[in-house]
Parts: structure tokens; C-alpha cells; sequence
């Protein structure tokens, strides 16, 4: 039997604190000396910013698992029951095994590919999961792989036109590529550690193993994706790379359908079975999967705009001043305002520090803003989404149809040349027209508009509510500093493909999976690549492909 291990939570210490310190606090803590412990690992660090006497005490808390050697007699210690019983010494996290052997075989029966449309989060972990299998694996994407998406989009920033194919949203990696690679989750999910190692194994910093804000960086996952795809290819995956999925091709019998082959740009393609990972901005693919049958609904958004600030305001306000602040980097927010009765709740989102604003768009004619930032976090401005929710429509793609109203007026507004039109959170407070030069990260420039009078009144209203009540926790995020650039509006899909809860099939289809933030079914690059991966084991474990 393997002796067993723990996991100690809480472990606090200042941010300035040597590293031979936190040996020496599990040494305190446990009453064990390290000549009993077996494999220290730390999982977990969070910052913690609470205030003490008006300033913040920085302090870092760490999550430790080890196990304890076969000849240690501190199993029955009583510091480690006491520990137990407080809660504070939990066993460690036991991570599942990759590969399925129960139904493996039967599913390896001829060659006709499983086929993944979508080479973002949700589609990339999938396909990691059934190549796990040593099963047939084709992943089709209508944009390009980073290479030469990254040289398109040099192409953009230069001409002002987007390419409707490959974009900030269409591409290896999706959406998130161009959106810093955030990982961190509310998600508490068994696998997550084994998707964030696998992406170590790739190049990713060892530093997203533990971080509680784990961040790649869209400079650094310009070097894993290709390193991913490579050991995908190694694992027989194959890749399609400008190739739309323009059409299904269904079979159906007894009242179930299959989908037997897909069309695309390319020509046809057999499949024994569908993972759909479209990203939450492939809304001519959702017009396609409507008219082939598959089931949408409409489904609560979030919409508002990007807010800027200096990074230093930010980190004043956060971390305070001095040595330690310094050590700890950029600092970071997370803000909510509540429902009232005067407003509906708002949020922060996506939070980029030392950060830049880009162009999220994929239509020629419409403007979306979005938040990225490379893993130095070495530009001087910080900018987060604040948002709002919208709830959902009785047409299924009417979510859609008010995502391109607002991006489109705002197009308008800016010049209709992905200009952005910009409004201080002062004026637009006081609802008036900012004056004067605003300055910004965002690429393509800023020309001062009245953002309030471009928008709903209720979403006015929710926005401003959450601005007041921002300011009490970060003096001058409402003042002249701030300033909102364009609209965000895709901080979220609003479609959702109904699909069954255990299996993960597409309802009326038996072997089509839909999965990711364009399915509705995740909200992030870590959620969205641990349900590709989840409903790939559901794939396989239940052996749902239909043999050709």
C-alpha cells in the first residue's frame, strides 16, 4: 500500500520572506522535521492584500502537499491530527489517469477520424485526450496556425482590414491567444493540473502549477502552441488549418441523428464523430449547426467596455508602496457591484496588468475591444472589462443580433476605421464629451465620444453604479485617469447547444459533442480546455462513436 499524502493549506508569510522560510514554517506548523517527509511540493500561492491600519500587509498563502516516508513514526502525531481536525490538513489531490483501457479497443476499429472543429482551448485538450487513445483525430480550423496568424494580424494592424478568416478570434489557439492566456479558474476540476502540466511540458512557466493568478502570456504561448501541436502530431493528431466547416452531413435513424461527415471549404470529410469547440465569436457557424438541426438557445451575456488606468494607480491603490509592493509586480483587481434597486450588478473581467487594449474583431464593420498582456506585464497601463449581464433572448442567435447593433454604432463612432471612440469615467459620469488628448495603449488610436449616449440605459446605469462604488476601493478609478475605450462585448458567448449532462452529446445527435465558451458551456481558457478534455473522456468512456 502507498503511504499516504497531505495537503496543508494556509500557510502564511510576507511577500519579502527568503524561500528557506517556508521550509521553516511547514517544519513549525507540522512538528515534522524534513528528514520524515517525503516529496514537498507547493500547489498553491495566492496573494493576500488585506488591509492593516489603512495599508495593505502583503502576505503570500501557500498550499504544500507532501507525503510522509515508510519509516516515519509522525503518522499518529498529535500536531497532525490536530491540523486534520481543523481543517487545515486535508489528503492530497489524487489526479486521474489519461488513458481509458474499458472500451479503448473497440473504439481504435477503423480509421475513419473522430474530427474536433476548433483548434482553441476546448478543441486542443479534446483532441489531447482521444490521441491519449491512440484514436484517429483531425482537427479543422478556419483560421491559421500561430505562425502565420501572427503575421496576418501584422497585416491588420497595418491596413485596418481584418481578415473574416483568420483573426484576434480565429486561429490556433482561439480567442484566448490574444488575450494573455489567463488560466486562472473558479473551476476546481481533477483535470486541471494534468492540462496545466501538460503545458509546462510544453514551455509554459513551472510557475502556473502553483500560481493562483497563472497567466502564460501572449508572448510565451507564441512558443507553447507550437510545441502542443508538434506533440499532438507526435500522438497522430492531424491538423487543417484555413479550412471552415461550411455544412453538416446527417444521418438519421429512429429518431436519433449522426452526423457522418462534415463539409467544409476543403471538401468533404467522414467522421465517425463531431467535437464542436467553435470559440463564442463564430457566429456563422452557429446560422450553419441552426439550419443542420443542431439545438441553440439564447443564453445570458455580459457586455459594457474596457476601462483603462496607469498601472501605477492600480498598484498604489492594491499594493501600497515600498520594497515588498515592488517584489510582488503588477498589481491586479477584481471588483463587483451589486444588484440595487437603482441598477443591475456589474463586474470586472478579464484584468490585464501592465497590459494593452486590442481590436477583437472578425467582421469588417464592427468594433470590439478586448485586454491582452505578455508575461513581463511591462506596459505602463492597466485595463480590465467592466461588464454587465444581458439576459437571454427568445430568438436563439438575438444575442448575436445585439452584439453586431453595439459593435457596429460603436464602429461608426470611431471613424469606421477601428478607431476607438473614448470617454473618461469622469464624463462619462457627468455625461459629456472628454476633452483633450486620451491617452491609450489601444493600437489604432482614440477620438472622444459621448460612450453614455451610445448605450442602453440600463446598461448606462449599471456601469455607473459600478463605477462610484469602484472608486471607493481604488481612489481615482472614476476620476480623470479612467477612461473607457470601445465596447467589450465578447466577454462571453450568447448561445448555448443543449447537450446531455453526463454524456455531453448535442441533444437529438449521438455522436456530436459540443464543448467550450462558443457552445456555452465554459467561461475561460482553463474551463474551456477542461471541457474539451471531459467530454472526450465521456466519449470514450461510454463508448458513444458510431463505428463506420
Amino acid at each position: 500500500m502507498s503511504a499516504p499524502r497531505y495537503r496543508l493549506v494556509g500557510l502564511s508569510l510576507p511577500v519579502d520572506a527568503p524561500q528557506t522560510a517556508l521550509v521553516e514554517a511547514f517544519e513549525r506548523r507540522t512538528g515534522l522535521g524534513m528528514a520524515e517527509v517525503d516529496s514537498l511540493q507547493m500547489v498553491k500561492r495566492s496573494l493576500d492584500a488585506r488591509r492593516e491600519g489603512g495599508a495593505p500587509k502583503l502576505s503570500f498563502v501557500y498550499q504544500l502537499e507532501f507525503g510522509l516516508r515508510s519509516d516515519s513514526s509522525a503518522r499518529r502525531s498529535p500536531a497532525l491530527g490536530r491540523l486534520e481536525k481543523s481543517g487545515a490538513l486535508l489528503p492530497a489531490r489524487v489526479l486521474p489517469k489519461l488513458r481509458v483501457e474499458r472500451a479503448a479497443e473497440e473504439l481504435r476499429v477503423g480509421r475513419t477520424p473522430i474530427a474536433v472543429l476548433g483548434a482553441g482551448p476546448a478543441g486542443l485538450f479534446a483532441a489531447w485526450m482521444l490521441a491519449a487513445q491512440d484514436l484517429p483525430v483531425v482537427v479543422i480550423d478556419r483560421g491559421s496556425n500561430i505562425e502565420r496568424r501572427g503575421r496576418e494580424l501584422v497585416r491588420f494592424h497595418r491596413t485596418r482590414i481584418p481578415d473574416p478568416e483568420s483573426n484576434l478570434l480565429f486561429g490556433e489557439g482561439g480567442a484566448g491567444t490574444y488575450s494573455d492566456g489567463k488560466l486562472y479558474t473558479r473551476v476546481d476540476d481533477e483535470w486541471e493540473l494534468p492540462i496545466v502540466r501538460e503545458l509546462v511540458a510544453c514551455g509554459a512557466p513551472a510557475e502556473i502549477l502553483y500560481d493562483s493568478r497563472a497567466h502564460i502570456g501572449t508572448d510565451k504561448l507564441h512558443r507553447v502552441l507550437p510545441a502542443l501541436r508538434a506533440r499532438l502530431i507526435e500522438r497522430g493528431v492531424e491538423f487543417r488549418w484555413n479550412t471552415r466547416v461550411d455544412g453538416l452531413k446527417v444521418r438519421e435513424r429512429k429518431g436519433v441523428r449522426s452526423v457522418t461527415a462534415i463539409a467544409t471549404s476543403a471538401g468533404d470529410l467522414e467522421c465517425r464523430a463531431l467535437v464542436l469547440a467553435p470559440g463564442h465569436s463564430a457566429r456563422s457557424t452557429f446560422a450553419m449547426l441552426l439550419a443542420a438541426g443542431v439545438a441553440l438557445e439564447s443564453k445570458p451575456f455580459q457586455l459594457g467596455m474596457r476601462i483603462e488606468h496607469p498601472q501605477e494607480l492600480i498598484d498604489r491603490a492594491q499594493l501600497g508602496l515600498g520594497a515588498a509592493a515592488e517584489s510582488v509586480g503588477a498589481a491586479y483587481y477584481a471588483l463587483v457591484s451589486k444588484h440595487s434597486e437603482q441598477a443591475n450588478a456589474a463586474f470586472s473581467f478579464c484584468m490585464c496588468p501592465g497590459g494593452r487594449i486590442v481590436a477583437s474583431v472578425n467582421e469588417p464593420g464592427y468594433l470590439c475591444t478586448n485586454g491582452m498582456s505578455n508575461s513581463r506585464h511591462s506596459s505602463r497601463w492597466a485595463n480590465a472589462a467592466l461588464v454587465t449581464t444581458i439576459p437571454a433572448s427568445a430568438d436563439p442567435l438575438g444575442g448575436v443580433e445585439q452584439q453586431r447593433a453595439l459593435e457596429q454604432r460603436f464602429f461608426e463612432a470611431g471613424g469606421a476605421d477601428y478607431t476607438a471612440p473614448a470617454q473618461r469615467a469622469s464624463d462619462f459620469l457627468a455625461r459629456r464629451e472628454s476633452r483633450g488628448a486620451l491617452h491609450s495603449s489601444y493600437g489604432f488610436g482614440t477620438v472622444p465620444a459621448r460612450l453614455d449616449a451610445l448605450l442602453e440605459p440600463q446598461l448606462v446605469a449599471a456601469l455607473e453604479q459600478a463605477l462610484l462604488r469602484f472608486e471607493r476601493t481604488i481612489p481615482g478609478f472614476a476620476g480623470d485617469q479612467g477612461l473607457f475605450v470601445g465596447l467589450e462585448s465578447r466577454s462571453s458567448g450568447p448561445v448555448r447547444m443543449p447537450r446531455g449532462r453526463e454524456d455531453s452529446r448535442a441533444a437529438g445527435f449521438d455522436n456530436l459533442f459540443p464543448v467550450g465558451e462558443g457552445a456555452g458551456w465554459a467561461g475561460g481558457i482553463m474551463s474551456a480546455a477542461i471541457d474539451g478534455a471531459r467530454a472526450a473522456r465521456a466519449l470514450v468512456e461510454r463508448g458513444l462513436v458510431i463505428a463506420r
